[in-house]
């Protein structure tokens, strides 16, 4: 039977067209559009309806509800609903959390799977709490441990392979608990914004760090292979540390592990160590669960400033938007047997809302005010007293989620799903709503979104309920929107009448206390987490921060997530148009003057000696390197020759020094060497750490040459080598060499430095 429903598509929004044709709207192999908005969402509706043919249900007339309620915007669901229902794909869940055991086999399989999570459009969580810390012991290897971080880093690259079904880009969270030894690495391994690009991390903080903090004790760090107590740490310090990261540019986030497994719904099933990439949605091992948004902005009645809530139409939306989600869980499609397991048992869902500062204002209640806590307060409690009845009466005919008799629920109370709402994001889908994003406040009554990287382009937003008022009062002007626009705030402007720019604060406007207190209200009444991010002006101070993390952990939230206007280089929304990643001219190099100065270090190899000369400008500038070694005409020499001039280059052409270094450090070839100075992995690593002498100034310029890294001794160096697990190779028939009690050898060949 074929269903056509109403053509709708002029009622979108001219951003909201863009970003459903450049993200949503089928495309043929050309990359060719091949389906309206009125196509994609009755492709959906029909979709995610039929799941109550095998229920005995009306599934033509549950389409029609559907449809409804997804073109008026009333409800939408996830991206991935969106994207991929009625497909051939027809993967709908958007948050994942796979689990990482302490063993090579768990980890890549773990990187596999997330390579197929991100195929299909969704994002991923992982804890690598239970990876052995740095330096501890492979005992079937016999090698050292290299510690969580620098497996992260693996599933980083792996990410950055992947772009989302083609639609979107992967994101990861990375937890790490507070009691690993390895924390502290953790904590400052985003220090570096180019580091774990695809990656948000955050720290598993227990009562019993917290109990330590507020009693400046020391807490334990546990070894998660031996689960011993491998050293203490003042609480203190390490909290001193996430302040300091997080007042730098907003990472490591905070997680509150207690308190979300207190909400666990089926602990027999195992702890929750992980959540999705945004916070708001805490999973076991191998579980998804799928979100879908109410907009408040369509459950208001009477005139602006004096709106009340229709809680006849909100519980409506809340009972289809379970039913929705539950029948999302039957019709989509899972990457791994695991994930489709673990979902369909616990039928975990998440309903939330967007809009809610939308609703604010036309109730004429201010942001920033006490009444708008109640609000959250009151509209949380509904949202999720109905939702849990709706949950209730779908267990009446289709039956309790199956691990049921497993959950804090047997026995108490039927329900068909083991979490019912969540406070998500709504990112892309409020920009399609044309609503304000989840809980939080305007980040500014007009602005651009930067989402060059993702969209191709630029979004200039104006808000409408602000155009209304404008023309309405009479204050509008064009002159008055660009003034707007350039400020990241209108308190300021005294154009605009006091009443109104009451009702929009910005998220600059309200204060980090205020931000905690409007995310602790929803959380009190949802079952899964708040993603919500308290913002702070640029001038804050990292006590600042530690107050809010304290009161965020009193009233009750699940975790904190804090962001330092202007602490980062590139940030999605901004009053002031950027061009991400383009540049006013193309980079042209300097001219190299006559004459230059530096100095010539010499850096062993595993290969050879390898002369590195840096040289800087009369400025003090590094302006260009060179890197010899052997004869010249030699394949070896070629190829220093290149790496000198492209480095060169690089430092002519304004690239910081830093960021070459950082290309070529690790680099490793057959032939690693360990001197005096460390380990040498390959003559681009050599080059990268010839650079940090002499930006270090340990290369005195009336010197010629330095030679920092003589090995001491050839045998003893390629001992340290093997133990750090970076094996040469075997000189008579390259297989890589091992240290057998004490000595060298080949497995392969028998070479043997001990004769």
């Amino acid at each position: 039977m074929v269903i056509t429903f109403k053509n709708v598509d002029r009622q979108f929004s001219e951003n909201a067209l863009k970003v459903l044709t450049s993200r949503y709207l089928r495309k043929d192999a050309e990359g060719k559009v091949i389906e309206t908005p009125t196509q994609m969402f009755t492709r959906v509706a029909i979709d995610i309806a039929k799941a109550g043919e095998a229920y005995g249900e009306d599934w033509e007339h549950d389409a029609a509800e559907f449809f409804k309620i997804l073109t008026s915007f009333e409800f939408l669901p996830n991206s991935p609903t969106l994207m991929n229902a009625g497909t051939e794909m027809q993967q709908l869940s958007a948050c994942f959390v796979l689990p990482v055991e302490d063993d090579m086999s768990s980890i890549f399989d773990a990187i596999k799977n997330t390579a197929l999570v991100h195929q299909s459009g969704g994002g991923t969580g992982f804890s690598f709490s239970k990876l052995r810390p740095i330096g501890d012991r492979v005992k079937s290897t016999g090698g050292i441990a290299s510690g969580p971080m620098s497996f992260m880093k693996v599933f980083d690259a792996a990410t950055d392979t992947i772009k989302q079904g083609g639609k979107r880009r992967g994101a990861n969270m990375g937890v790490l608990s507070v009691h690993h030894p390895d924390i502290l690495a953790f904590i400052q391994t985003k220090k570096d914004e180019d580091t774990l690009t695809n990656f948000n991390i955050s720290v598993g903080i227990t009562d019993a760090f917290m109990k330590a903090l507020e009693k400046d004790e020391e807490y334990e760090l546990i070894n998660p292979r031996t689960k011993k107590v491998q050293l203490k740490l003042l609480a203190k310090e390490v909290f001193d540390k996430i302040v300091e990261m997080a007042w730098l540019n907003g990472e490591p986030g905070i997680l509150f592990m207690d308190r979300i497994n207190k909400d666990n719904p089926t602990p027999a099933l195992g702890q929750i160590e992980a959540t999705n990439p945004c916070g708001e949605q805490p999973l076991l091992g191998f579980e998804s669960c799928n979100l879908g948004h109410i907009n408040l902005n369509k459950v208001v009645t009477g005139k602006d400033g004096e709106a009340k809530i229709d809680f006849d139409k909100l519980e409506k939306l809340v009972f289809l938007g379970v039913k929705f989600l539950d029948n999302v869980i039957d019709r989509g499609r899972f990457p791994i047997p695991q994930i489709e397991q673990m979902t369909r048992g616990n039928r975990k869902i998440g309903l939330g809302i967007m809009g809610f500062h939308d609703l604010l204002i036309k109730m004429g209640i201010s942001y920033k005010s006490p009444e708008a806590v109640k609000v959250a307060e009151k509209l949380m409690t509904f949202i999720g007293k109905s939702a849990k009845q709706a949950s209730e009466k779908l267990a009446e005919k289709r039956g309790n989620f199956p691990n049921w008799e497993k959950s804090v629920y047997a026995g108490k109370r039927h329900m068909r799903n083991a979490t019912v709402t969540t406070i998500a994001p709504t990112g892309t889908t409020s920009i399609i709503a044309n609503a304000s994003q989840g809980i939080e406040p305007l980040f500014s009554v007009a602005y651009h979104r930067n989402v060059k990287h993702s969209l191709g382009e630029q979004l200039y937003e104006v808000n409408e309920l602000f155009l209304t008022l404008a023309h309405e009062h009479g204050f509008y002007s064009k002159e008055l929107m660009d003034k707007v626009a350039a400020n990241n705030s209108i308190q300021g402007i005294e154009e605009i009448p006091e009443n109104i720019r009451k009702l929009f604060v910005t998220a600059h406007d309200i204060t980090p206390d205020e931000h905690v207190r409007i995310q602790a209200a929803f959380q009190r009444f949802t079952d899964n987490a708040v993603s919500k991010t308290v913002n702070f002006p640029n001038n804050a101070t990292k006590d600042d921060i530690r107050e809010v993390y304290m009161l965020a952990y009193k009233l009750g939230c699940k975790g904190v997530t804090v962001y330092r206007d202007g602490s980062r280089k590139f940030q999605v929304l901004s009053t002031k148009k950027q061009e991400y990643g383009k540049q006013s001219e193309v980079l042209r190099p300097m001219n190299r003057p006559p004459i230059t100065h530096g100095a010539t270090i010499e850096m062993k190899t595993g290969c050879d000696g390898l002369y590195v000369t840096v040289n800087q400008d009369e400025d003090g500038r590094l302006f260009e390197t060179f890197a010899q070694m052997g004869k010249t005409g030699g394949c070896i020499t070629s190829f220093t020759e290149a790496i000198g001039r492209l480095i060169s280059l690089s430092l002519r052409s304004g690239i910081e020094p830093k960021y070459v270094v950082k290309q070529l450090r690790g680099i490793r070839c057959p032939r690693p060497t360990v001197g005096v100075g460390g380990t040498v992995t390959s003559c681009a690593d050599a080059i990268a750490r010839a650079l940090e002498i002499y930006i270090s100034g340990e290369a005195n310029l009336k010197q010629t040459k330095i030679d920092t890294f003589a090995e001491p001794d050839k045998k003893q160096g390629m001992a340290r080598i093997i133990e750090k697990g970076m094996a040469p190779e075997c000189p008579e028939c390259g297989a890589l060499l091992s240290l057998v009690e004490g000595c060298i050898v080949c497995p392969l060949c028998g070479y043997s430095q001990c004769g």
